[in-house]
């Protein structure tokens, strides 16, 4: 049947279906531009708005007298989609999505497409059930599950022993516990998963992914492949399959879709077998300018002002997993100059910045971060970069580099600017050196961002927004509209795509270093700072809510 036969055909089925007029249809058919592009009739006339993907589908799917499913509401089965290669899926436009009792439930662009279901039949070895799904969201699933097959290289370091009773590298291979390994870590680098966690239960396997700092249920491979996956994780990051009772540490580097990528590999023993943890770090991400972190223009100012300082001691503080070394190494990329001898000493060196010397601890050979910011300053250094301030060694020398003409940026581990100082007291480091040395502190927290394509909007009253402490109100609103996460194939049905950093920047003015002298509280100090105009955590947070970047329950998740 030729293609404007087919056109006419499913133009037919929207008309007896009322799904559009016949006026319609005549008009789509004769528009030149529809015939010279052959393109197809059901994408026209939802470009021109004349009906929905979902209409279109749901009428195919209907007089192909097969079941319309949504992928939008839909748990895709990673074990299904390990069924058929990933050139397979891209072929035939078809992608196995679950199963039904003994059918391979597909879903397929043309259902009617008798050698596509015959080959995938034989391919599988499974009785084929196919689904009709939009065509917009089987692109962006197929996009999303056909990556575990496509330009993956390990760059393996030496060759891993196997097990006696365990088969041969070259068998390995074949299992599909190896295409389920690529898929995942396909999957997770697609998703910008910074973590996986390959979890064994009595009855189930879980995999699980933290996109922006929150933990993801992704698939449940059948448990039967377990010992098989963690073999095959293990033999990648070069660790021994055959100790399965102690704990395990490897790693290793992926090239997958062009992204260099490193993975640290964590093993555990638990009462139903080893678990797995692995931590991704995308070595072809360009660093992060401190214009994109979210800092709000009169915050970003005075930053750039303060790390424009010839010496002093600037800290970024914040609980783990909050983008501190993000900030740091943005704020070193936007002072690096080859006038100026950088170098840095961290645990470990997370991202390579041309021109600067970063140099990473070893604990076992004796290099510490004391010991090495110790080395550093008989190496010349104009700016000095701490990955971490652990102890009050550390902390002294940092201090003492500052007031010996160095600028020293490092990192602390407190909820709020205000604490930095307490901590650095508790430490045990003189008042009057820190208030000589420190410069200013910069606290953050990461907030996802809500997705673009699916946020919701949503109006709260004056009355209601009174219950939740600053959020800013004009003196005349009645109310404000804000957002909350909906669900889409592009967010992976989490509302929210990214994150955006959240800050407050205490700025150590004569009165912040008075109180230091006088080691005032850290609730103390805040109050001067916020008199002088800081703007707390909090605040920030609820601008970008009423900004629409971020909803109200994400910003009261991650802001106390």
């Amino acid at each position: 049947m030729k293609n404007g036969q087919k056109s006419n055909l499913l133009g037919e089925w929207l008309v007896r279906e009322g799904v559009i007029t016949r006026e319609q249809l005549e008009e789509v058919l004769n528009r030149q531009d529809f015939k010279k592009q052959k393109m197809l009739l059901g994408k026209r006339l939802v470009q021109l708005g004349y009906c929905t993907e979902d209409d279109v589908s749901r009428v195919i799917a209907k007089r192909a007298g097969i079941p319309f499913v949504s992928l939008e509401n839909y748990s895709i089965d990673a074990a299904a989609v390990s069924t058929v290669p990933p050139d397979a899926i891209k072929r035939y436009k078809a992608l196995p999505v679950g199963f039904d009792q003994d059918k391979l439930v597909v879903a397929i662009q043309h259902p009617n497409n008798i050698v596509a279901l015959d080959d995938l039949r034989i391919l599988t070895g499974y009785e084929i059930k196919p689904v009709v799904v939009p065509d917009s969201e089987l692109e962006v699933a197929i996009e999303k599950y056909t990556r575990a097959g496509m330009d993956f290289d390990l760059e393996s370091e030496g060759e891993p022993q196997l097990e006696d009773e365990a088969m041969e590298a070259d068998d390995l291979l074949d299992r599909p516990a190896v295409q389920l390994a690529n898929m995942i870590l396909s999957q997770a680098v697609s998703a910008k998963a910074s973590d996986i966690h390959i979890e064994p239960f009595e009855k189930q396997l879980r995999v699980r992914f933290r996109i922006d700092g929150v933990l993801h249920d992704v698939m449940q491979p059948p448990k039967k492949l377990h010992p098989s996956l963690v073999s095959r994780i293990k033999v990648m990051a070069n660790m021994d399959i055959a100790e399965r009772r102690v704990p395990q540490d490897g790693r290793m580097s992926l090239k997958i879709d062009g992204k260099a990528v490193d993975v640290r590999v964590a093993s555990l023993p638990g009462s139903f077998g080893e678990r797995l943890t692995l931590r991704l770090l995308d070595r072809s991400g360009s660093i992060m300018t401190l214009e994109k972190l979210g800092l709000v223009p009169a915050v970003l100012k005075k930053f750039r002002a303060r790390l424009s300082n010839p010496y002093g001691f600037i800290l970024v503080t914040g609980p783990t997993g909050s983008g501190k070394s993000t900030t740091l190494y943005a704020s070193l990329a936007s002072i690096n100059t080859v006038e100026k001898n950088v170098i840095t000493v961290e645990d470990p060196v997370e991202y390579r910045i041309e021109g600067i010397n970063q140099v990473q601890i070893n604990p076992k050979a004796g290099l510490t971060f004391a010991t090495g910011l110790r080395s550093i300053l008989r190496n010349d250094p104009d700016i000095i970069m701490v990955g971490e301030i652990r102890d009050r060694e550390t902390a002294t020398i940092a201090v003492e580099a500052a007031l010996t003409g160095h600028l020293v940026l490092a990192t602390l581990h407190t909820n709020e600017a205000a604490g930095a100082i307490s901590r650095l007291l508790e430490m045990g480091i003189e008042p009057y050196l820190i208030a000589s040395s420190l410069v200013c502190v910069l606290a953050q927290r990461l907030a996802r961002v809500l997705c673009p394509s699916c946020k919701v909007e949503h109006y709260m009253s004056r009355e209601e927004l009174k219950n939740i402490e600053g959020f800013p109100l004009e003196e005349n609103e009645s109310g404000v509209k804000i957002y909350r996460p909906g669900s889409c194939m592009r967010c992976s049905n989490t509302g929210y795509r990214g994150r955006i950093g959240v800050f407050e920047l205490l700025d150590v003015s004569e009165k912040i270093q008075r109180l230091t002298l006088e080691k005032r509280s850290a609730a103390e100090i805040k109050e001067a700072a916020v008199g002088e105009g800081m703007i707390t955590l909090r605040q920030d947070g609820l601008m970008k809510v009423r900004q629409g970047i971020t909803s109200l329950e994400e910003i009261l998740r991650v802001v106390m």
